[in-house]
């Protein structure tokens, strides 16, 4: 059978995605790309999925398509904590992004803010983030952590010199030892070195366009050519049909 790339992470209408479900399917098969819909359940992301009654509606509209059944949950967010077992085996695949987390003190440090305390330095904000890296691994059961490298507004422009060799080291590991996939993202791209150093440390890839407008859904050109040019084999790319879920997911009819 020909091998058929999967993009792992795009959204649609029923969070904060330009396309429905339908619009999606059609855009991914014009791509060659098997769909899956990925979309936000988050009580803090505008337009999501909010509460556990909301997940089954969710998931039962998607059971109409001809689709991957997935979902991205936010880390610093205790929705996923409350999805009951029935509802999460009804998944092929979930997804978990460190949108944002609590320091200390309470204060919300979020990936798409704009301003960060002013006590807060890049490195400690870092060392923070690789802490809660470590935590997301040992907790939360999801099969890939969406955009790995991306952080704060304010600290992007520095996102190479931040993301240094020994925190490389400490994302990898943490998501080496709880078999979690690292997201090549077509959005928020991945420098070389850190998704060369996942793939050298047995880290399974995903394919994710992280798409929400009609021309990023299922737009993976960018994550297939750097897997590729990093010797990942098509057929080892994370599919949650021939892979699995760590949450038990079933296949799609």
């Amino acid at each position: 059978m020909t091998w058929t790339p999967v993009d792992c992470h795009a959204h649609t209408t029923m969070s904060d995605g330009a396309l429905d479900v339908g619009a999606l399917v059609e855009r991914a098969q014009a791509h060659g790309v098997r769909p899956s819909v990925s979309d936000h359940i988050s009580r803090d992301v505008a337009g999501s999925v909010k509460d556990v009654a909301g997940v089954r509606a969710y998931l039962d509209a998607l059971d109409e398509y001809p689709v991957l059944r997935a979902g991205e949950f936010c880390w610093h967010d205790a929705l996923w904590r409350e999805i009951p077992p029935d509802l999460v085996s009804r998944f092929n695949h979930r997804i978990g992004s460190i949108h944002g987390f609590y320091l200390d003190d309470g204060t919300l440090v979020h990936a798409f803010g704009r301003h960060l305390p002013t006590d807060l330095t890049p490195d400690a904000y870092m060392d923070a983030h690789l802490d809660q890296v470590e935590r997301f691994a040992a907790e939360m059961p999801v099969d890939i952590l969406a955009h790995p490298t991306l952080i704060p507004i304010p600290l992007r422009s520095l996102s190479e010199e931040l993301w240094t060799p020994a925190r490389e080291e400490r994302l990898v590991a943490a998501l080496a030892g709880a078999g979690i996939a690292f997201e090549v993202s077509a959005r928020y791209r991945p420098h070389e070195r850190i998704v060369q150093r996942a793939v050298a440390a047995g880290v399974r890839i995903s394919l994710g366009s992280d798409g929400h407008s009609a021309d990023q859904v299922a737009n993976i050109e960018m994550p297939l050519a750097m897997t590729r040019s990093l010797g990942v084999r098509d057929e080892d790319l994370y599919d949650p049909i021939s892979h699995g879920s760590r949450t038990q997911g079933v296949p799609a009819e």
